[in-house]
């Protein structure tokens, strides 16, 4: 069983909401955040296995079509390959908020799901996000949850950014390596 950090997209590895992106429709609107890239890359080195977990619900909402948003994953994952990083899997939820469907967030079916696939041992994972209902898909899930953001609210802990999440992240399981 492998160690895994599940993701959120927008406001974890991406810019939302800012005077450059108010929505990512297209490739062009993807700006990653500060750190992000390196902290990817840190987290890979690790040993952990990275997986994004997104509600995409403009693709239910018709403001963008499905292929738009996987030519921005792939965009995307390839610039997160050249720093050096490494995600295993993408998985958005692309139904319509307020639908009902069992993979959006908060529900944990994405985390679950792919850790069944990818042989990832869920109490000793990690949840990312910036929004409550990420937390609240990784606790559902059994993991361990990190916010990002000024406000933990109910994760276990809270950094200003992923770099600071994945620096932290690898010193505890180094530590946890020690013993």
């Amino acid at each position: 069983m492998y160690q895994g950090v599940f993701l959120d997209r927008d406001g974890v590895i991406n810019e939302v909401l800012s005077k450059r992106v108010k929505f990512v429709n297209e490739p062009g609107d993807f700006h990653f955040l500060p750190g992000a890239l390196e902290g990817m890359r840190i987290l890979t080195e690790g040993g952990f296995k990275l997986f994004v977990v997104t509600n995409q619900g403009g693709v239910g909402l018709g403001y963008m079509k499905n292929q738009m948003l996987e030519e921005i994953h792939s965009h995307m994952l390839k610039e997160i390959s050249a720093a050096g990083g490494e995600i295993v899997e993408v998985s958005a939820c692309i139904h319509k908020p307020h639908e009902g469907c069992l993979c959006r967030k908060p529900g944990p079916k994405m985390i679950m799901d792919l850790a069944k696939r990818h042989s990832i041992n869920l109490k000793q994972s990690y949840m990312i996000g910036d929004r409550e209902v990420d937390i609240e898909a990784g606790r559902a899930a059994g993991t361990k949850t990190l916010f990002i953001g000024d406000n933990a609210g109910m994760a276990d802990n809270y950094f200003p950014s992923l770099l600071n999440a994945a620096e932290w992240l690898v010193s505890q399981k180094q530590s946890d390596q020690l013993f």
